[in-house]
């Protein structure tokens, strides 16, 4: 072969190559979904700011998913800081039947306690003895006992003889939940011993009751899916908590079993457990609204219902500031989804555009949380007073960013307002 052909049929192929490297066009409007649910938000008024939206119908079929899982297996335990507002906890527990909540701070506990006094409380998280001691000195009048309907988790024998003398000083009785290491190890008992210890401690002190475990397990949809790693590791849950009700069976506490809270699971794993071990609870929250970080199997059939609304304030060709301008120049001639650039009010979320189709963040420009560029194709058809939607990465601390939230109904428009929790940590 003549080397000019050579270097002829190299050249195309290697044309050819970066060709083929260069992405495709991407983008389209709103679709009839996206569509109805902008002209519900202009309808009522909610399309000059950031809102957040949730889709009523998407919710209730989320916990109907829940409520037939659970169903004569299991019992519920609704997980307050992913659905941080009365009225949405008050919707999900009306849809599955529970009163039944965890807590994870003192102030959303104390607001729990004050609104809604039929509730059952479990914490998620240890609290320290003088969060503890706070509630206790200013418990709510409201007719909610905290001796009778809530339960402390506590973690390691120094925070039980912490708990076992506030409940002294208090000369108040304290109903305790013992947190397990079940494999995730982020605290909690890890050995018989231990457990051993803190569960004498309890039967010793007539203060002190122990009302159950928590074993979460969240970790084992976490672990890279190569083959044996989960299945072992769900496994060992299942052992693990075993092994904990076994000890507890040999204690003095044996008679309290019968009626102990036996919690484990969260949204990501709750399907995992279906009464037959020893867990008699799971706790789920987040899978409600499914945002973006729950799109997982287990998961599959779950829909999304909570979505930030924002209205784009400028439309324009993309133009990098002054001194990189080349860089947008380059980017529009290789990346025909480079080429437009959409002001938004707001941004910086943690949340991903979702509709219209094919935006996104300029890397180049970086996030705000004042104007966020995104970029697209121009096939979205934005221009100014558009709305783009964004679905939230997790609902918790995100749906309580945007003041009241934008109940849905397909059919009916914008139905409610719900007011979310203040922010806490």
């Amino acid at each position: 072969m003549r080397p000019g052909r050579r270097r002829l049929l190299v050249g195309g192929a290697a044309l050819a190559a970066v060709a083929l490297l260069r992405p495709g066009e991407r983008g389209a409007p709103h679709d009839a979904y996206f569509a109805a649910l902008a002209r519900s938000l202009r309808a009522a008024g909610l399309a000059q700011q950031p809102t957040l939206v949730l889709d009523l119908a998407r919710l209730r079929a989320n916990a109907a998913l829940v409520q037939r899982h659970v169903a004569g297996r299991l019992q519920l335990r609704l997980v307050n800081k992913s659905l941080p507002c009365l009225a949405l906890l008050d919707a999900v527990a009306a849809a599955t039947g529970t009163q039944r909540q965890m807590v994870f701070n003192l102030p959303y506990l104390e607001l729990t306690s004050r609104a809604r006094p039929q509730c059952e409380l479990l914490l998620g998280k240890p609290l320290p003895v003088a969060a503890a001691a706070q509630y206790l000195r200013q418990r709510p009048a409201s007719g909610f006992e905290p001796a009778r309907q809530l339960q402390w988790l506590v973690d390691t024998p120094a925070r039980l003889q912490q708990y076992r003398e506030l409940a002294r000083a208090q000369r108040q009785p304290m109903r305790v939940n013992l947190e397990i290491d079940v494999g995730l190890h982020r605290g909690g008992v890890a050995d018989p011993a231990t457990l051993r210890t803190m569960l004498q401690l309890i039967a010793e002190e007539p203060l002190l009751q122990w009302s159950g475990f928590m074993g979460y397990d969240a970790h084992t949809e976490k672990l890279p899916d190569l083959p044996g790693w989960r299945p072992y590791a769900r496994e060992q849950v299942l052992v693990r908590y075993r092994e904990a009700v076994d000890e507890l069976r040999r204690s003095p506490l044996a008679a309290r079993l019968a009626d102990a809270t036996l919690n484990t699971g969260g949204s990501p794993t709750f399907r995992l457990h279906d009464g037959s071990g020893a867990a008699n609870e799971v706790a789920v929250g987040s899978a409600m609204v499914k945002p973006l970080d729950f799109d997982t199997p287990l998961l599959a059939d779950f829909r999304c219902a909570a979505f930030i609304a924002t209205p784009v304030l400028k439309v324009a060709e993309f133009r990098p500031p002054v001194g990189v301008e080349f860089v947008g120049t380059l980017a529009r001639a290789w990346d025909p989804n480079q080429r437009r650039q959409a002001h938004i009010h707001g941004g910086h979320w943690l949340a991903e555009p979702v509709s219209p189709a094919g935006l996104a963040a300029s890397a180049l420009i970086g996030p705000s949380s004042n104007q966020q560029i995104l970029l697209g194709s121009g096939r979205q058809a934005l221009e100014p007073d558009s709305l783009v939607f964004f679905r939230p990465t997790q609902s918790e601390a995100v749906l309580q960013q945007f003041g009241d939230i934008a109940v849905w109904d397909g059919e009916r428009g914008i139905v409610d307002t719900w007011t979310p929790f203040p922010a806490a940590g």
